[in-house]
């Protein structure tokens, strides 16, 4: 089985950063591409950035400039570093992936329980 756990939301400031992770465990061959997504109250989840194996990145045009996703294999770790943080990037920010496991050499895809993050004066 494997595992994503989201950590480091939290209420903060406009204009404030914040550093979310995202840890993988368990029976864990390879992480491949991983992805940040974001679902804000009332609205569909939607797609923030995305990082490859070969740690290319892309990202949605309202991040663009103010996030960063960056990855640390040996860790297992995704992270997404979000400077200028608006009151409309209040959402619950999951991380999802497609992780390669050693049962079978299969690659599935999971999803973290998400994290909240919360912009307001």
């Amino acid at each position: 089985q494997v595992q994503l756990v989201e950590s480091g939301g939290g209420l903060v400031q406009p204009g404030g950063s914040l550093r979310l992770s995202c840890l993988a465990s368990g029976t864990i061959a390879r992480l491949n591409d991983m992805r940040w997504y974001r679902q804000a109250p009332e609205n569909q989840r939607e797609w923030v950035a995305t990082i490859t194996n070969d740690e290319s990145t892309n990202y949605a045009d309202f991040v663009k400039g103010r996030f960063t996703i960056s990855r640390d294999n040996a860790k297992s770790t995704v992270y997404l570093q979000m400077n200028s943080l608006k009151p409309e990037d209040t959402a619950v920010y999951y991380c999802n992936g497609d992780i390669k496991t050693t049962l079978y050499h299969a690659t599935w895809t999971y999803w973290g329980q998400g994290t909240q993050v919360t912009v307001s004066s």
